[in-house]
C-alpha cells in the first residue's frame, strides 16, 4: 500500500497501478474519471446510509470513480478490457442528476507508458457497451486498435448493443457463451443486472500449487457489478443506472460471494484509488481490502 493515507485514495482517481503474477502481468490504464452523486447513484438509501459514505466522497460531496481499463498481458500477447471515455470532458450540467463531472482522454497514453501501444493490443474485451468503457473503441472508426484481431463481449450485450460499436470493427467481434475463453487464460463470466448482456471476466494466474504459499490463483474482473467499495458492505444497494435492479442486486451477491473464496484478487475499475483489492465476508456484506 502506499504511504499515501487509504482515505485520501478512497476520493481520488487511479493512476497506473500493475500486479505481477508470476508471468502475468496487469495493469489498470487510467482514462480519467466520473462523480458519482450518492443521492442519485443510489436509490432509496437513508440518512444512516448517507452519512457512512463520508470518508468517500471529495469536496464536492460525490463519490470520485475512476475510468479506464485493465491490460493484461501474458506469455508476449496482450488484452485490453474496457477502453475508457475517450478524449471528452462533460460538466455536471452536461451528465445527468445522478452524476458530476465525466471525463477521459488519458488511455492512449496510458498505455504506451505501459509499454503496449493501442495498435499492438491484439484483443479487446468489453464488460458492457456504456460509453465510459467504449469511449477509444468508437474514436476514429476503431482505428486505435487497428491491431486488435477480435472485440469480445456477451452475446447479449452485442444484440442489444452493438450499433454503438463503429460498422468497421463488426466483423472482428466474438461473442463467447459463458464460461468460454476470451485469451488464453481468460473466460468470460455472465453477470447481468448492470446491462442485460454485462460480462466479467476470470483471469487464471495460478493453479492449485499457488495456493500452498498464500498466493493468488485468479483475478476477477468485476466491470459495473460494483461502482464503489463502500457498496461491497451493502450488495443490496440498488443502482440508479442498473438496467435489472433486482437482478443486479443477485448479481452482485453471486460475484461477492465468490470473490470472498481464498486465492481471489479483484479488479474493480471505477473503486477511486484502489481497484485492486480482495474481498472478506463480514456479516452481512463483505469488505473490501486494497491491494498495491
Amino acid at each position: 500500500m502506499s504511504a499515501v493515507l487509504p482515505q485520501e485514495r478512497l476520493t481520488r482517481p487511479s493512476p497506473l497501478r500493475q500486479l505481477t503474477f508470476g508471468d502475468w502481468r496487469l495493469t489498470h490504464v487510467p482514462d480519467g474519471l466520473v462523480q458519482l452523486r450518492p443521492e442519485g447513484w443510489f436509490t432509496g438509501l437513508g440518512p444512516d446510509d448517507l452519512a457512512g459514505l463520508a470518508p468517500y466522497r471529495g469536496q464536492d460531496g460525490s463519490l470520485v470513480a475512476s475510468v479506464g481499463g485493465l491490460l493484461v498481458e501474458h506469455q508476449g500477447r496482450s488484452l485490453l478490457i474496457d477502453t475508457g471515455f475517450g478524449r471528452r470532458r462533460l460538466s455536471a450540467e452536461q451528465t445527468h442528476p445522478a452524476l458530476g463531472m465525466l471525463a477521459g482522454g488519458d488511455l492512449i497514453t496510458g498505455l504506451r507508458t505501459a509499454g503496449v501501444p493501442a495498435e499492438a493490443v491484439d484483443t479487446v474485451a468489453f464488460t458492457h457497451l456504456h460509453d465510459d468503457h467504449v469511449g477509444w473503441a468508437q474514436a476514429a472508426d476503431g482505428a486505435h486498435f487497428a491491431g486488435a484481431t477480435s472485440f469480445v463481449m456477451s452475446t447479449a450485450e452485442w444484440r442489444e448493443g452493438g450499433g454503438l460499436l463503429p460498422a468497421a470493427l463488426a466483423g472482428r467481434v466474438r461473442t463467447p457463451d459463458d464460461g468460454g475463453e476470451v485469451f488464453p487464460g481468460v473466460t468470460l463470466r455472465e453477470w447481468p443486472g448492470h446491462t442485460s448482456g454485462h460480462a466479467g471476466y476470470v483471469v487464471e494466474v495460478g493453479d492449485e500449487r499457488s495456493e500452498d504459499d498464500g498466493g493468488v490463483r485468479r483475478v476477477l474482473v468485476l466491470g459495473d457489478v460494483l461502482h464503489s467499495p463502500a457498496q461491497t458492505a451493502h450488495p443490496e444497494w440498488r443502482v440508479f443506472f442498473d438496467g435489472a435492479g433486482e437482478q443486479a442486486v443477485r448479481t452482485r451477491r453471486a460475484v461477492l460471494e465468490e470473490a470472498a473464496t481464498p486465492g481471489t484478487v479483484c479488479y474493480a475499475g471505477h473503486f477511486a484509488d484502489v481497484v485492486f483489492g480482495r474481498v472478506e465476508a463480514a456479516g452481512d456484506g463483505y469488505v473490501w481490502h486494497p491491494v498495491h
